[in-house]
């Protein structure tokens, strides 16, 4: 970049964790993080040089950018205090589910960039693999934002808050309910002493196929060839081993055949 571009983090949860780092190793002056708790602030305000803060009302006015990543049900709370620090910045927040128009009456210029990945404090993340998604009132702040996205990621573009709901609702789909699927695996398993890495290489190459193929297509199991002495045998065993998930297996299994192409 031509001139130093300062940032203000709030927010040290699992995606600044990861994105704060990341910025400043891209040549982001980060200045300060804010956490509710000063120990979380602390610790990621090590990793880049910064100042921690637990108070908003030692935030400094000083940033370009207030780079705001908080719960969702957070985020109404802070802006206020936030956005009265620096009425001349950019203010952004990370959230895929929450509308850029939850900036407006508060601030000036303001956007959204949405990283779509699963972030773990525990993992490293590769962001030159992540899509991130941007949006701002202004067309000079969404080719700043696209310039600080594409120093992250090649994978950029732009998308209108309500785009980005279908995103999110999409992501839950392909990975909070996936990874669930995975919990209720290895838990059935468990039960019988059987290991859930016994089902890794199954894992793998499922999400390996969608690269290639469309999911629709890659559809395999007892519902897509409608096996229905297979499904009702599974049907039977849940309901002694885990009542719960019958009903669940019914309808996916269901949902399945009304995905299969036509014949």
């Amino acid at each position: 970049m031509n001139t130093p571009f300062t940032i203000v983090m709030i927010g040290a949860g699992r995606v600044a964790t990861h994105l704060a780092p990341t910025l400043s190793a891209c040549g982001y002056r980060i200045l300060q993080v804010y956490s509710r708790t000063l120990e979380a602030a602390r610790t990621l305000a090590e990793k880049t040089g910064s100042q921690a803060t637990n108070r908003l009302e030692e935030l400094s006015p000083e940033a370009d950018l207030y780079l705001v990543s908080v719960s969702d049900t957070a985020l109404t709370t802070l802006l206020p205090a936030v956005t009265s620090i620096n009425p001349q910045a950019l203010f952004v927040h990370t959230a895929g589910s929450v509308p850029m128009s939850i900036w407006e009456g508060l601030a000036d210029r303001y956007g959204v960039l949405y990283p779509m990945q699963t972030f773990s404090k525990e993992r490293e993340v590769d962001f030159h693999q992540v899509s991130f998604f941007i949006e701002a009132r202004k067309a000079s702040d969404t080719r700043l934002l696209k310039e600080l996205a594409s120093a992250l990621s090649p994978k950029v573009y732009e998308a209108t808050s309500e785009q980005r709901k279908y995103l999110h609702i999409g992501a839950v789909f392909a990975c909070n309910f996936t990874n669930h699927m995975y919990a209720v695996c290895e838990e059935l398993l468990g039960r019988h002493n059987l290991p859930f890495t016994a089902m890794l290489p199954l894992i793998d190459e499922t999400a390996r196929k969608v690269h290639e193929l469309s999911p629709r297509l890659a559809q395999t199991g007892p519902a897509s060839r409608q096996d229905q002495n297979i499904l009702e045998s599974h049907r039977q065993l849940l309901e002694t081993e885990a009542p719960d998930l019958t009903e669940i297996y019914r309808l996916l299994s269901e949902h399945i055949q009304s995905y299969l192409p036509e014949k």
